[in-house]
C-alpha cells in the first residue's frame, strides 16, 4: 500500500488484516512498514463448510505491506523515502490509496486535496528512483558490451527504451514485453512495472467526494488500472464487530457487501490470481492460485510433497456442487471429474489430491 502522508493507507490496512497499526494526523506516523495478512472473503468457503459440515474454515489470505507515506523528494530521501523504497521493490502490485476527502480535521501535506497531482507526485517519485538503478545497471552492461556480449547488447537497448519511456512520464506496468525482455525487467525490480490498483478513499456519505473519484476512475482508464471506492473509516468500523453484525450494519449503511470484498477481489485480479478449494469435514479451505497453473503445481502449494508424488486429482467444481447440494448427487450426474498432470486448475475448482509419500 503506498501513497502520501495522511491519505488513509493506515486505516485501510487496519481493516484489511484487523491490525491496530498507528493512525494518527500528521505526516510519516508510520515510521515502520506495517506487514500483515489478510484474509480474502468469499462466502463460498461458508457455503462448503455447511454442505461437509467442516470443523474448521480456513479463507484465502495475502500478505499486505503499509509503506510509510511518500512525498515529493522521496527518491532522495526526503520524509523517509529512500528506505521504504527498497522495500516496495519486493512486492507483486502496488495499492496506490487517493485521498478523495476533504477533511479539514486531516491534514494534508500539500494544503490541498488534489488526487491527480497526488498520484503523479508518488509516481514520479518511484519513476525517478527507477532511473537511477536503471543508470546504475546499464554502467556494468556497458563492460560486458565492450567486451562484445551479445546478450549485453541486446540489454543495453532494452535499458535504453525504458530509461526513455521513464523520462516521458511512462508508467512501464502497462506494457507489453516480449519473454525476453520480461525476464531482464524482472531483474530489475522496477517499481514503476509493477501492476497498481487504485484505491479512492472517500468519507462516509461519499457523494460530496464524487468528483474527486470520477477523476481517479477517468485516469485509471486512460491508464489500463483499475479503480475501488472504499471508506476507509467505514470498513475499519465494520471490521471491528462480530461476523454475525456485518451483515445488519452492511443493512443499515444500505449496501450489499463491504468495500473489502471488492478490494480483494480486485487485488486478485491484479495479481492474476483464481481460488480453488479442498473441502471435507475437518476443514474446507480456499487457496489462492496463480491462473494457468496445474494440478500437480496446485497440489505443491499445499504441500511439496503432493507435488512431487502427484498421482491424479478428483476434481468437480464449486457451482455444480451447489446446484446438485452434496457429492453422492453430483457423481450420479457425472459431474466428478479424473483429472492427471496436465489439467489446468479454474476458478472454484474443488479439489481432492491423490499422491504418493
Amino acid at each position: 500500500m503506498i501513497g502520501l502522508p495522511n491519505v488513509g493507507k493506515t486505516t485501510v490496512f487496519n481493516a484489511l488484516v484487523g491490525a491496530g497499526a498507528v493512525v494518527a494526523n500528521y505526516p510519516f506516523s508510520t515510521v515502520e512498514t506495517n506487514v500483515g495478512i489478510a484474509q480474502v472473503p468469499d462466502p463460498r468457503v461458508d457455503k462448503l463448510v455447511e454442505i461437509f459440515k467442516s470443523k474448521k474454515k480456513t479463507p484465502s489470505t495475502l500478505e499486505v505491506r503499509d509503506i510509510a507515506g511518500l512525498v515529493e523528494g522521496a527518491s532522495t530521501g526526503e520524509g523517509l523515502g529512500n528506505q521504504f523504497l527498497s522495500q516496495i521493490r519486493e512486492v507483486d502490485a502496488l495499492m496506490h490509496v487517493v485521498r478523495c476527502f476533504q477533511g479539514g480535521d486531516v491534514v494534508h501535506v500539500s494544503g490541498s486535496v488534489n488526487p491527480i497531482r497526488d498520484i503523479s507526485t508518488i509516481e514520479t517519485e518511484l519513476m525517478l528512483a527507477d532511473l537511477e538503478a536503471l543508470d546504475r545497471r546499464k554502467q556494468r552492461v556497458e563492460k560486458k558490451v565492450r567486451a562484445g556480449d551479445k546478450k549485453a547488447a541486446f540489454e543495453m537497448t532494452f535499458l535504453q527504451r525504458l530509461m526513455e519511456l521513464l523520462d516521458k512520464g511512462e508508467w512501464l506496468g502497462n506494457l507489453s514485453y516480449q519473454p525476453d525482455e520480461r525476464m531482464i525487467l524482472d531483474e530489475c525490480q522496477l517499481l514503476a512495472a509493477k501492476p497498481v490498483l487504485f484505491v479512492a478513499n472517500v468519507s462516509e456519505g461519499a457523494n460530496a467526494d464524487e468528483a474527486m473519484v470520477k477523476t481517479v476512475r477517468e485516469f485509471g482508464e486512460k491508464r489500463g488500472a483499475r479503480v475501488v471506492t472504499i471508506c476507509g473509516q467505514l470498513e475499519a468500523e465494520l471490521s471491528s464487530l462480530r461476523e454475525n453484525e456485518r451483515a445488519d450494519f452492511l443493512r443499515e449503511m444500505g449496501l450489499t457487501e463491504s468495500g473489502l470484498v471488492r478490494l480483494s477481489r480486485e487485488a486478485y485480479m491484479l495479481l492474476n490470481l483464481i481460488t480453488f478449494f479442498t473441502a471435507g469435514e475437518v476443514e474446507s479451505r480456499a487457496w489462492p492460485l496463480r491462473k494457468g497453473l496445474t494440478a500437480p503445481q496446485a497440489a505443491g502449494k499445499i504441500h511439496s510433497d503432493m507435488e512431487r508424488g502427484f498421482i491424479r486429482a478428483e476434481v468437480y467444481h464449486y457451482d455444480d456442487l451447489t446446484a446438485c447440494g452434496s457429492e453422492t448427487k453430483l457423481k450420479e450426474k457425472g459431474l466428478f471429474r479424473l483429472e492427471g498432470r496436465d489439467y489446468v486448475i479454474k476458478e472454484g475448482d474443488v479439489v481432492y489430491f491423490r499422491f504418493n509419500v
